[in-house]
């Protein structure tokens, strides 16, 4: 995709956005177009707040996906996912909004999110979104998050 734009954020000092929806997501061209494989990121000291308390709420959060014409900018993935630290959210909306963002702008071939929510009130939460099957012959590995465990 000759006609995708160079990348707004890297390279350059960028001011965390106020919020998810003022975050700037940047494609680029995928350098392996037709090429089926997996891409990660894993953002294990993810925070938002919790929409009833404003108490913070922590999160391992990794993101699989097989890229189609696009794939996501690192930079600006940093800045979108740090753009929740002021965001109030349950943990269901944020993961999958993550999730369903990146799927609806940068069009991948496949993309699955796992948000491992450290534990509030006790109860540790993980919560799963995928865009549909995965492509037939897509290596997928475990997402390597553990199950909390607390001190045991």
């Amino acid at each position: 995709m000759s006609d995708t734009p160079a990348p707004k954020f890297l390279g350059s000092n960028t001011a965390l956005p106020a919020s998810p929806e003022e975050a700037e997501l940047d494609y680029v061209a995928n350098p392996r177009s037709g090429e089926l494989y997996l891409v990660r990121f894993a953002a294990p000291e993810f925070t938002s707040l919790c929409p009833v308390t404003g108490q913070p709420d922590f999160a391992h959060i990794v993101i699989d996906y097989a890229p189609g014409e696009t794939i996501v900018e690192s930079k600006s993935l940093k800045l979108f996912l740090c753009s929740f630290r002021n965001h109030n959210g349950f943990h269901e909306d944020v993961t999958v909004g993550i999730g369903k963002r990146l799927f609806d702008e940068m069009a991948p071939r496949w993309l699955r999110i796992g948000g491992y929510w450290y534990p509030r009130g006790g109860i540790p939460i993980d919560v799963f979104w995928q865009s549909g099957a995965p492509p037939e012959n897509l290596w997928l590995p475990d997402q390597g998050v553990a199950p909390y465990r607390g001190r045991g």
